[in-house]
């Protein structure tokens, strides 16, 4: 069965940019976006699946022990959906970082990824 497109925006935040396991996480990456992926957010365009690992793994790597969690559910519509996040200390629930991620999604993956962010880091 096809994941929904509320399914795969929660396996993008918590399978992919939490994921500190490179075969984890491009385990997920495969099964959740398209091969062409091209992901959008304030630090540039990137495509394909290798480069928005290879993003999140530099993104990760800035952020040390902190989390992605969801803000609430995830909202679809045909093609479209978006979550709200929050990015957190271990055991606080002060968001540092706070955004929402948009996905088109297209054959039962996500095709365009998209990163809004609410409140900035500062």
């Amino acid at each position: 069965m096809a994941d929904t497109i509320a399914d795969l925006l929660h396996a993008n935040l918590l399978e992919v940019f939490n994921e500190r396991d490179d075969a984890a996480r491009q385990a997920a990456g495969a099964r959740i976006y398209a091969e062409d992926i091209v992901w959008t957010d304030d630090d540039g365009v990137s495509r394909g699946r290798a480069a928005l690992d290879a993003r999140a793994v530099a993104l990760q790597a800035k952020l040390g022990d902190l989390q992605f969690v969801a803000d609430g559910p995830a909202y679809q519509t045909l093609g479209a959906g978006v979550l709200a996040f929050h990015l957190v200390a271990p055991g606080s629930d002060e968001p540092v970082v706070s955004g929402l991620d948009v996905a088109i999604v297209r054959s039962d993956v996500i095709v365009e990824l998209y990163t809004v962010l609410t409140k900035p880091p500062g």
